[in-house]
């Protein structure tokens, strides 16, 4: 027995309660025009369940020529009562039922302007136009336009359309039908494929609904390809089948998705053991195979760091790569321009000379235009001592190890000396360097002790019920696994351990797998209900103690803790 996905259960047309309404106004403007009858059919499974129908008084005369085209006079609803009291009925009548009508936009607006009127609120009913699915449906072939009066032909409606609202009201139930069997073959069968079919979806895009057939309702990353097997983009979702059948609908509104699905040839799926494990395929995928159609993430090799030299006299400079050389590094940053920013927050207060050129104790040159200016100590000329340097070096280390209260003092009164001159410019491009400092160093805080642990595990309560299971060594996701609701988890977490990928040491603080990565995974581990269970050879967990209260990974504590003493202080 193949068991029924969500997305194939949806709501069977069958099983919906449609109510089919038409009214008749004084005119065609809800704003200027009132009702004069209100005529409704509801219907289920071609079944009729119940007819409304009542004259309503307008309030006001009705037009000669309304009188001769509805046959409602003036006499007629002299004693009809008003719309404060037939409306209630009728929305009474429609309860949470889907209306239907014949150019719906108009009947639904003068509905929605007696509520007003009449302080109701609008019940938000969902609403099916005939006219425009006719239009979808009905070639100028089978009628020369779409009126009622022609679709009722077309469809052999019992009752004959005559601008009276019960009468136009059975013929529009008989077109609703005649169209619900035209979409029947198209592969439209619940009310959620035919609200989509009747948005503006144009046949080619929805002809490649194929596309989502045979994927798995599970979660994972999609990757949709063209002809050649190149790959236009990569997502990722809870349940991948319904999220591919998403962009064939009226749902996807972005014009590029739309381009994408026409060259679209293909969609393979990657089923993922946890919604943890498809956010990171996901990014791989995408740095891997930069998808013209995606914006974000594509360009992972962007990613910079600020290191702090090792020599005589170290600077701080932009690298792409941290390497095993002692240096002090911090980051990543998003950007060259935002680690150029963080740099330019530091010199603002500490005099680190800012020259390229490799300084000696011995050798010294002229004094360059910052030296002069007083922004740097200037130990190329020999002015400035190795130790006096050093200490401006202890200054810069403490500050991107986490301990950047002295130099933040230092920052936050420039900008108030700044505000106090009134250069507000020039205090708006601090603050910005400041933040630019804050979030790299906060972020290397944050990514460090994971960087630097060789093996994580933990669990997270499922929404399937039993535990989502992840195993990080070096800051990158090495596996994942789910185990069931009431088994025991420690068997799944000792085969998670047994199948992980090997992951090598990066160079922390750089994780071995790609920041952002690292980043979706710290969000992880830091959402309620997150267990540790095992860090680098102890177990935080005793076997079947997964639901008690577990040991906090105490690095990412610890440097929780100092980030929020580094943002507080800035």
């Amino acid at each position: 027995m193949i068991q029924a996905t969500l997305d194939d259960l949806g709501t069977p047309l069958a099983g919906v309660t449609f109510v089919v309404v038409d009214l008749e106004t004084t005119g065609g403007s809800s704003r200027d025009c009132g009702i004069t009858e209100i005529g409704a059919v509801k219907v289920r499974g071609g079944e009729v369940l119940g007819e409304f129908q009542t004259l309503v008084h307008p309030g006001e005369p009705i037009p000669a020529f309304i009188q001769v085209l509805t046959g409602i006079t003036d006499t007629m609803v002299r004693s009809a009562p008003r719309i404060q009291s037939a409306l209630p009925a009728f929305l009474e009548f429609a309860g949470d039922a889907v209306l239907v009508a014949h150019n719906a936009g108009f009947d639904i607006s003068f509905l929605k302007a007696a509520a007003a009127q009449t302080g109701h609120r609008w019940p938000g009913n969902q609403v099916l136009d005939t006219v425009h699915l006719a239009r979808q449906l009905v070639t100028r072939d089978e009628v020369p336009n779409h009126k009622l009066s022609n679709l009722a032909v077309l469809f052999r409606a019992q009752t004959t359309p005559d601008h009276r609202a019960l009468h136009d009201a059975r013929a529009t139930v008989d077109v609703l039908h005649g169209l619900i069997e035209r979409v029947g073959p198209l592969g439209v069968h619940t009310l959620e494929e035919l609200a989509a079919y009747t948005s503006r979806v144009t046949p080619a895009t929805r002809r490649k609904r194929w596309l989502a057939d045979g994927l798995p309702s599970a979660p994972g990353v999609y990757v949709f390809k063209d002809d050649r097997g190149r790959v236009l983009y990569v997502g990722t979702s809870i349940d991948i089948r319904t999220r591919v059948r998403s962009y064939f609908t009226a749902s996807e509104k972005r014009s590029r998705m739309g381009e994408m699905v026409r060259l679209a040839a293909s969609v393979t799926p990657v089923v993922c053991a946890t919604t943890l494990e498809a956010e990171v395929r996901e990014l791989r995928l995408i740095a891997e195979h930069k998808p013209r159609y995606n914006r974000r993430s594509t360009r992972p090799e962007r990613a910079q760091w600020v290191k702090l030299t090792v020599e005589p006299f170290p600077r701080l400079s932009v690298v792409q790569r941290v390497r095993a050389d002692g240096a002090r590094y911090v980051g990543p940053f998003h950007s060259r321009v935002s680690a150029e920013s963080a740099i330019a927050a530091v010199h603002e207060v500490l005099p680190l000379r800012q020259c390229t050129k490799r300084l000696s104790v011995s050798r010294f040159s002229s004094a360059c235009a910052l030296a002069e200016m007083g922004r740097c100590g200037a130990p190329c000329t020999g002015a400035q001592s190795l130790d006096s340097y050093a200490a401006v070096v202890e200054e810069a280390v403490a500050l991107l190890a986490g301990d950047g209260r002295r130099v933040m003092q230092a920052l936050t009164g420039r900008l108030r000396a700044l505000s106090e001159q009134e250069r507000f410019e020039d205090a708006g491009t601090l603050r910005d360097r400041v933040m630019a400092l804050v979030r790299g160093v906060a972020r290397a805080q944050r990514i460090e002790p994971l960087a630097r642990s060789r093996e994580l595990v933990a669990a997270r309560p499922s929404i399937r019920g039993g535990w989502d299971l992840v195993c990080v060594r070096y800051g990158r996701l090495a596996a994942s696994s789910h185990s069931p609701r009431a088994a025991d988890p420690m068997p799944y977490v000792v085969a998670l351990q047994a199948s992980a990928e090997v992951v090598p040491a990066g160079c922390a603080p750089a994780p071995a797998g790609l920041p952002e990565e690292t980043d979706k995974i710290l969000r992880w581990l830091e959402s309620p209900g997150v267990r540790v269970v095992h860090l680098d050879g102890e177990w935080s967990c005793p076997v079947g103690g997964l639901g008690a209260a577990c040991a906090e990974l105490e690095p990412l504590a610890a440097a929780r803790r100092e980030v929020a003493g580094f943002v507080a202080s800035a």
